[in-house]
């Protein structure tokens, strides 16, 4: 497999992984899951349960305050197993048990109750935040009265310092939640443009195979009736109607083949310096140098058109093809349905922006029915996307007319 092949699927790999809400597109593995469950409770038992022995130990009045202090030390660091599971219960009975090693361990030289901050973070983060401030709110003021009930002299510059210890702590998981929230934001955001990129990118796609099929079925549909009505009668118009068949055919597989194939080295990643035997050449997207042969082919079936362009070689590619394809589709269903005998077709310029009209001595348009199909639809796409607009009315012979008119400043930027 080459290296481009790799970094491709990488990196595929990785933004499937974070729209399905994987921080940074790293599906977690189970080591990973049992690490941030169980580091908490390594980290929050070795400073806490060591030290307190030590200092439980060594006070001179050792007793059932002494056991205690070391139960809690070891029951708080226990509780975190379940803190991800029950994070409002947990912090709940974790403030309460801090509180407790609080007031027993006043007088002994122990550590912070570090698993009250872990409970803190991992509460907050799983959307306990209610039960963390009432619960800290409520225990730290009960504290504060039993320890004056109790007659335990409380230092202010300690009272000052917890104060501002589990404000901090609150501020960093809170903190830590608006992070998160904002990267799940952007997660969705970020799906959202994708799957609009995606429904564009279809409809594109649609909108091109219609357009190229459409025409050249269309094509092939009459030159086969021509050919058949004249094969014994008129061999010659026969043989001229199959060849016309072969050049619409083969024009419209060498556009389909190159649009599939396009779509196979996007879906796969292949840059197209491979061995694939299968790669198939790009064919060049349709500008209006092509016209002149598109009208030729409609000649072909008997219609007399009149064609009239005045837009330069210079204008976007962009605005080539929309042109052009508005004139294919309307063509295609002038072929199709008008019954018409004269066209005349203009591409120019009107008050600074790109016209095209289309007008036949046809049928006309029926609006009794609804005539919005698939190319009309792909040829409004086509006009909005640039900024213009298409129209339908009626022509002056009592054909239709098509005018498709898009901005010449807009389209250019």
């Amino acid at each position: 497999m080459r290296s481009s092949d790799r970094s491709t699927r990488t990196a595929s790999a990785m933004v499937d992984a974070m729209m399905k809400g994987q921080r940074f597109g790293f599906p977690r593995s189970r080591r990973s899951t049992l690490l941030r469950l169980w580091l908490p409770v390594f980290i929050s038992l070795i400073v806490q349960v060591p030290i307190t022995v030590i200092s439980v130990v060594r006070a001179d009045n050792f007793g059932a305050s002494s056991v205690a202090l070391i139960l809690l030390a070891i029951v708080g660091p226990a509780l975190l197993i379940w803190a991800r599971r029950y994070p409002g219960p947990i912090i709940a009975l974790m403030s309460t048990a801090a509180a407790a090693d609080f007031l027993l361990g006043y007088s002994v030289i122990s550590p912070p109750y570090l698993a009250l901050a872990f409970a803190i973070v991992i509460a907050i983060s799983r959307g306990a935040r209610s039960w963390t401030w009432i619960s800290l709110i409520v225990v730290w003021e009960v504290t504060l009265l039993a320890a004056l009930l109790a007659g335990i002299a409380l230092e202010p510059p300690r009272i000052v310092v917890t104060t501002l210890g589990l404000l901090l702590v609150l501020g960093f998981a809170e903190s830590n939640r608006r992070r998160a929230e904002h990267f799940v934001q952007f997660q969705q955001e970020f799906a959202d443009r994708r799957d609009s990129e995606m429904r564009a990118e279809r409809v594109r796609i649609a909108r091109e195979l219609h357009d190229v099929l459409a025409h050249s079925l269309s094509q092939i549909n009459v030159q086969a009736g021509v050919g058949l009505h004249l094969m014994n009668k008129q061999p010659e118009q026969a043989e001229a109607a199959l060849a016309s068949i072969k050049s619409s055919s083969k024009e419209a597989l060498d556009e389909v083949r190159s649009l599939l194939g396009m779509l196979r080295t996007e879906g796969t990643g292949d840059d197209g310096d491979g061995d694939d035997g299968d790669a198939v050449p790009p064919v060049p997207e349709p500008d209006l140098s092509r016209l002149n042969s598109l009208v030729e082919s409609v000649r072909s079936h008997g219609l007399e058109v009149q064609l009239t362009c005045e837009v330069s070689s210079e204008t976007p590619t962009a605005v080539q093809l929309a042109l052009y394809r508005i004139v294919q589709e309307s063509l295609t269903n002038i072929v199709r349905h008008a019954n018409a005998t004269d066209v005349s077709v203009s591409v120019g310029y009107d008050d600074g922006d790109y016209l095209v009209t289309i007008a036949d001595n046809g049928e006309g348009i029926d609006d009794s029915v609804d005539n919005e199909g698939r190319g009309l639809l792909g040829m409004r796409e086509r006009a909005d996307l640039l900024g213009g607009t298409l129209n339908l009315g009626e022509s002056v012979a009592g054909g239709a007319l098509v005018t498709a008119r898009i901005p010449r400043r807009l389209a250019s930027t």
